[in-house]
């Protein structure tokens, strides 16, 4: 048992970087979106107006732009949903703590990666660790693996409830919604469950780590197996889900909603868009010719 359960975990991590690369390299390689050509943009130096658009001539002229202040407003975005918080208190307050479960288990399995590293190099990871990074590691796993089952649990089993009797959000629930509230319900009440019950200073799961990056397998508890089951299959089937929006959403704000670089001659931009402007065109309207380029329709 403890070999296969190892074998899973290489497998679902590999599998999820892979899918997560390709689903990205993809993206990228997407024909140039339609632009939004807002402003003011979140990158754009700040002047005495909203934007350099207002300029006359001002794609001939000098930009200074910092994209750490578009990386930053996403990233606190990310933080709070203030978003949601304005349009929909009652939603937040389960989204939010569903967020917060889901970004804090990844991170746990992140530090357990490391703890996994820092034991096969002699640390000890324990409360009583002569050693005072080793006790301050078992501190911050212990916290953050806690809280994400908390908070996750809290959060899933609130998002089932809140997407049933709410009836704005009901409409537009797909089955899947469903599927994934279910899932990750299972992922933070298995880790509640094997944290309260079996493992309560997480070292089982500690030591689960040290195994696959020493290739000495450990057995674990049955809860214990049973919820790193679960979070395997969760990462494989997380690529299929809408948490891509947790990296494109990244696209769609620096590509398309704050995209202000000009379109001048000779530029890769121009390239671009005279290809796309050279393909066929394959529907038809009572305003377009089928068969066509785009040229000729735009012309």
């Amino acid at each position: 048992m403890s070999v296969f359960l190892a074998i899973f975990t290489y497998f679902s991590y590999v599998f999820i970087i892979v899918m997560y690369t390709v689903k990205v390299v993809k993206y990228l390689k997407l024909p140039v979106h339609l632009r939004w050509e807002l402003y003011p943009v979140v990158h754009e130096e700040r002047r005495g107006f909203g934007s350099c658009f207002e300029s006359m001539d001002w794609w001939t002229k000098a930009r200074r732009s910092s994209h750490i202040r578009g990386v930053l407003y996403l990233l606190k975005e990310y933080i709070h949903l203030g978003e949601y918080w304005k349009r929909n208190k009652g939603y937040w307050m389960v989204l939010y703590p569903w967020h917060v479960g889901f970004m804090l288990i990844i991170l746990f399995h992140i530090l357990c990666f490391f703890s996994g590293i820092a034991m096969a190099l002699g640390l000890t990871i324990s409360a009583d660790s002569p050693q005072i990074f080793g006790r301050m590691l078992y501190y911050i796993i212990l916290a953050v693996g806690v809280v994400s089952f908390i908070t996750g649990s809290f959060g899933s089993i609130g998002l089932w409830i809140k997407r049933l009797i709410d009836r704005d959000l009901r409409l537009y629930a797909a089955p899947l919604n469903f599927v994934s509230y279910c899932l990750t319900s299972l992922v933070f009440l298995s880790g509640l469950y094997a944290w309260y019950f079996v493992d309560p200073p997480l070292s089982e799961y500690r030591e689960f780590w040290k195994g696959l990056v020493t290739l000495r397998f450990v057995p674990v508890e049955a809860a214990s197996a049973l919820h790193i089951m679960i979070f395997n299959l969760f990462l494989v089937y997380l690529p299929y889900t809408r948490s891509m929006h947790y990296i494109t959403r990244f696209f769609a704000f620096f590509l398309i909603r704050w995209d202000d670089e000009p379109n001048v001659r000779g530029c890769d931009l121009e390239k671009e868009l005279i290809k796309l402007q050279d393909q066929k065109v394959t529907w038809d309207g009572p305003h377009i010719r089928p068969g066509g380029k785009w040229t000729d329709l735009v012309s």
